[in-house]
């Protein structure tokens, strides 16, 4: 799938496509069921119908029709992460990470984790000025 302009989702459409990238291809009833929480069928069908034309899943013609997720749940997460930071930071990231850091308690993973990823930036950079 080609480059595409980052899509707004409702909680609601968020949880469907959870829902499809757990179980994948699924019919209304199964992804209402995939839910594991009382939803109404048609408000699933809605909001299945919704990412169709989002273009964040496809729909099959068979009945009864599966949905399923046309978009991989990292590229929602950057698109979500890139508008946070846009919205809250102006597009800076040190304010967005210095929160992060001294409010979530972290483990001596993701600080080796947050260290590597630093070094990464570092040698891109590097690569950038040569």
């Amino acid at each position: 799938m080609g480059k595409r302009e980052p899509v707004r989702l409702l909680t609601g459409e968020l949880e469907l496509l959870e829902v499809l990238w757990r179980i994948g291809a699924s019919t209304i009833s199964e992804a209402q069921q995939g839910l594991g929480r009382e939803q109404g069928y048609t408000t699933v069908q809605t909001r299945l119908d919704r990412l169709v034309a989002k273009k964040l899943a496809t729909k099959t013609r068979t009945r009864p029709a599966k949905y399923k997720a046309r978009v991989k749940r990292a590229d929602v997460s950057r698109d979500d992460l890139n508008v946070l930071v846009k919205r809250v930071t102006g597009g800076r990231v040190v304010p967005l990470i210095a929160q992060l850091v001294t409010e979530h308690e972290l483990s001596e993973d993701d600080i080796a984790e947050i260290r590597r990823l630093i070094e990464q930036a570092e040698e891109r950079r590097g690569e950038d000025q040569s």
